[in-house]
């Protein structure tokens, strides 16, 4: 028996829902305001500050390269959980715990501590290679994909406790080879944690600032930092602009997700 929600139940969600949203929404009329600070339009609307998104070429590279460093950084933390989490569900090592818990530190780890040693590994790196180093878009991405991927090691592992291990054991007794199991049987049984695993990692890299400030200077400037800079330096009401459509973004690719899954369960059905 299906129970539906009452309206007292419905109200109350409605009332946390508009309370949590109320922040959010706040942002889109101060994006709108003619002055040169952070302000409500005071019977004036302007797009001033959006234009100033288009003229400032700083905003679009910062974008760009927040994009390229969050797709680069999302691949590699889902491939090496992907890995990592295939290993432990297939071998069923005697220390799994132990191995889990070293793989999910970062994400318990003071997030200073974290930023600090990938500041001085980084600046290690450095006196070798002039690619995988400090305020570079490449040292960025390997940083962020350390911080990202026990995330990923989480969404994986959870999709794989719903796989049936006697299927993978049938395929084996069958004559399967471990990489043909892996890619006819575990990672369709998986799709979805695995996608999950991608989006969440990119959104991770995308608003990451903390560790982005230790690690970078003048080169590698990422969306977040260059927001932070401008709040830092002067409130400039570009940065109301930017939420706005970084919010219209985030927006556009739930849903698009939601009604992707929507259709795939429909289809699966």
């Amino acid at each position: 028996m299906i129970t539906r929600p009452g309206p007292l139940a419905i109200c109350v969600a409605a009332l946390v829902a508009v309370f949590l949203l109320m922040p959010l929404v706040a942002v889109i009329p101060v994006s709108f305001t003619p002055n040169r600070y952070l302000s409500m339009p005071d019977g004036e609307w302007s797009w001033r500050h959006y234009q100033a998104l288009i003229d400032n070429p700083a905003w679009a590279k910062g974008l760009g390269l927040s994009i390229g460093i969050g797709v680069v950084s999302a691949v590699l933390a889902t491939s090496l959980a992907l890995a990592f989490s295939l290993g432990i569900w297939i071998l069923q090592p005697r220390f799994t715990g132990l191995l889990l818990g070293i793989a999910l530190l970062p994400m318990v780890a003071p997030p200073v501590v974290s930023a600090l040693t990938l500041y001085f590994f980084l600046i290690t790196l450095s006196k070798f290679n002039d690619f995988i180093a400090y305020d570079t878009w490449a040292g960025v991405a390997l940083a962020h994909s350390v911080m990202i991927a026990p995330y990923a090691v989480v969404l994986i592992t959870v999709a794989l406790t719903q796989v049936d291990r006697r299927i993978d054991l049938a395929a084996r007794g069958m004559g399967a080879t471990l990489g043909r199991r892996i890619r006819q049987i575990i990672l369709p049984s998986i799709r979805f944690g695995v996608l999950s695993a991608l989006l969440l990692t990119f959104v991770l890299s995308w608003e990451e600032i903390g560790v982005t400030l230790f690690i970078t200077s003048v080169d590698a400037v990422t969306l977040p930092r260059l927001m932070w800079m401008g709040l830092r330096d002067n409130i400039d009401p570009a940065i109301a602009a930017i939420s706005v459509l970084l919010i219209c973004i985030v927006v556009i690719v739930i849903l698009g997700k939601t009604l992707w899954l929507g259709s795939s369960e429909a289809k699966a059905k």
